[in-house]
């Protein structure tokens, strides 16, 4: 299923600061260690590829109230998933949503049939 427009406008708004863009890339290596293609974990707590919120803002050197609001504005453009475990937050990339980018991207290269539709 093809991603709206109007929610690529809305992720690429998200990820055009800095610090989310930072974080979305911290959370994506990570999830690729989980996968197998590495062995780091984020605090060494868990190990289902989801990075707790705390050990993420120390990783990419934010104060936690900077790191709470760029990870509302990941989430809420869908990029990114919270789970909580007793105390702790856990934020996990959206790989639904974010296959729906990255098909778009595919799309977008010469010879890969219709152009996208605007929608």
């Amino acid at each position: 299923m093809e991603i709206s427009m109007e929610n690529l406008a809305i992720i690429f708004k998200a990820l055009s600061n800095k610090n989310r863009l930072i974080i979305f890339h911290e959370l994506l290596h990570r999830e690729g260690l989980h996968l197998g293609l590495g062995s780091e974990s984020c605090c060494g707590q868990h190990n289902k590829g989801n990075c707790c919120i705390g050990e993420l803002g120390k990783k990419v050197q934010l104060a936690p109230s900077t790191i709470s609001h760029h990870i509302k504005e990941l989430k809420n453009a869908g990029l990114i998933d919270i789970s909580r475990e007793g105390n702790f937050l856990y934020c996990s990339v959206n790989f639904a949503n974010w296959s729906k980018v990255l098909s778009f991207f595919s799309s977008c290269q010469p010879g890969q049939g219709d152009s996208h539709q605007h929608k």
